[in-house]
This record gives structure tokens, C-alpha cells and sequence, in this order.
């Protein structure tokens, strides 16, 4: 995996960011696929208060508002979930639990089918954790079941974690099925869609000449930065490095909020 160099937007080790930018400024059109928890919000022991960094939603208002850049959420969290989080954004579109929903901006919704055989390995995974005591650490998503320990103490964390790590692992043999560990949990789900597969869909109905960014932060955005990486900006925005296939790295939410205001200055120029 490649190393962004030095932690900044204004400067990378490769100059991608620079460059970037001096696209997007002579675009008229242009891409900017987000992932939420961790990248645009912190996270939160409670996930209906892990609302977005401060700044954060009026740089997003404007950038739409300015009608050359198409904005869209790539996440984990469903639909459902995502919206009320992002009150003053109605008519953002978003690709939510790992692509396995689309949320257009008109407000069409599509969600994947998934096969009989694997729905009900899922549930039967629901089950076996609900019997292990563990119920009301589990989320329940479209194509997916995760997890949660995150805020919990260490002792605790650690139980639940190889606890569920033995069980899923089992089901995760199944065919068309992964285990994913994400920050604060784990989750059992579908292999495809996933957040790479929602990012190639959106790139196939693009023009390939427009400039295109993705903001991730865990493990599970590294198949987006993967797609991405012969075509635009792959970015991780996390606290401290780690080894990754993005090209720059940002420190939220200072870094995060400079980037979000140069995209917007470019637009205005």
C-alpha cells in the first residue's frame, strides 16, 4: 500500500492534491463520493448523535448549491438510518448499507435482492447472537448483521468480540458471504454489493473526463479507494495513519473542513 507523505491537504507526498484541484477548478463538472461515520462524522457510542463535524453540512449546502458538483454518501449505515442525520441535506443522494441501496436525489429508491440461501443465513446468525446475550449490541441492515462494542469497557469489548469473531466466522463460510471488521465492531454480510461496487456504478454513469474524489476512513472504504485510484482522489481522513490504498490522508476535522472549502473555492473560480 501506498503512503500519502505528509499529513495535509495543502501538500502530499505525490502532489496529488495540488493537482486535484487545478482540475476541478476548470470542470464543470465534477464528483465528490463521501463515506459518513468517521469521515464526515465522528464517531459515537450512541449512532443516532453521530451527527456531522461542525461545518461540515453548510460547505456540502453550498457545494450543491453550486450545481457543478454531484455529492453522494457512500456508507455502511441504511438509508433509514443515514437521513436524519442529515436534516438540512434532503435531496442528498446516498448509496447506504455497503451499495446494497441507492437513495436518488429525487428521492427513487432501489434496494438488491439478495438469494433465499444467504437472508437465511443471516438470520440464523441474528439468532445465534441474540441467544449468546449479545442482542442488544446487534444492528440488523439490508444484506448484513453487525456487532457493536464500541464505548463498552475492555474487558467487555474483548469478550464480545471473540465471541462473535468464533460464531460469524462459521456463517462467513458460506458462499456470497464476509466478515468485516469495521471500527467498534464486526459485521456479517453479503460480499457484493459493496462500497467499491456502488463507487464503480457511479463511475460508470459519469463522463470519464470529470475530476472525482472519495473520502473514506475504515477498512471497509478500501475497496472504493481501490476502483478509484486509476481514476481520481482517493483520500483517508482518520486521526492517525494506517496502511492504506488511499493517496492523501487528512486529519479530521480541520483537514477535512479545508479540503470541503477548497473544493468549494474551486467552483468558484
Amino acid at each position: 500500500m501506498r503512503q500519502a507523505g505528509r499529513a495535509s491537504v495543502e501538500t502530499s507526498g505525490n502532489g496529488a492534491t495540488a493537482k486535484f484541484f487545478e482540475l476541478l477548478t476548470h470542470a464543470m463538472e465534477s464528483l465528490l463520493l463521501l463515506d459518513y461515520d468517521g469521515t464526515l462524522a465522528p464517531f459515537q457510542t450512541e449512532r443516532d448523535s453521530a451527527y456531522p463535524y461542525p461545518g461540515v453540512v453548510p460547505l456540502l449546502e453550498e457545494i450543491l448549491r453550486r450545481g457543478r458538483s454531484r455529492v453522494v454518501i457512500v456508507t455502511g449505515r441504511p438509508v433509514a438510518d443515514l437521513r436524519p442525520l442529515l436534516g438540512p441535506l434532503p435531496t442528498i443522494e446516498i448509496w447506504g448499507a455497503h451499495g446494497m441501496e441507492h437513495l436518488s436525489v429525487d428521492g427513487s429508491y432501489r434496494q438488491t435482492a439478495i438469494a433465499a440461501e444467504i437472508a437465511a443465513s443471516l438470520s440464523s446468525a441474528e439468532s445465534w447472537l441474540v441467544t449468546a446475550g449479545l442482542g442488544d449490541r446487534v444492528e440488523v441492515k439490508p444484506g448484513g448483521i453487525a456487532i457493536h462494542w464500541r464505548g463498552l469497557p475492555a474487558d467487555e469489548t474483548e469478550r464480545i468480540q471473540a465471541c462473535a469473531q468464533e460464531s460469524l466466522a462459521g456463517y462467513a463460510k458460506a458462499q456470497g458471504l464476509m466478515l468485516l471488521e469495521f471500527d467498534g465492531g464486526l459485521e456479517l454480510r453479503v460480499a457484493h454489493p459493496n462500497k467499491g461496487d456502488a463507487v464503480r456504478s457511479i463511475l460508470h454513469a459519469s463522463a470519464a473526463s470529470i475530476p472525482v474524489a472519495f473520502l473514506g476512513d475504515d477498512v471497509t472504504d478500501e475497496c472504493a479507494f481501490q476502483v478509484l485510484n486509476s481514476r481520481g482522489l482517493s483520500v483517508l481522513v482518520r486521526p492517525e495513519y494506517r496502511e492504506t490504498h488511499a493517496r492523501v490522508w487528512l486529519r479530521p476535522p480541520d483537514e477535512l473542513i479545508v479540503f470541503l472549502q477548497r473544493w468549494l473555492g474551486c467552483l468558484s473560480a
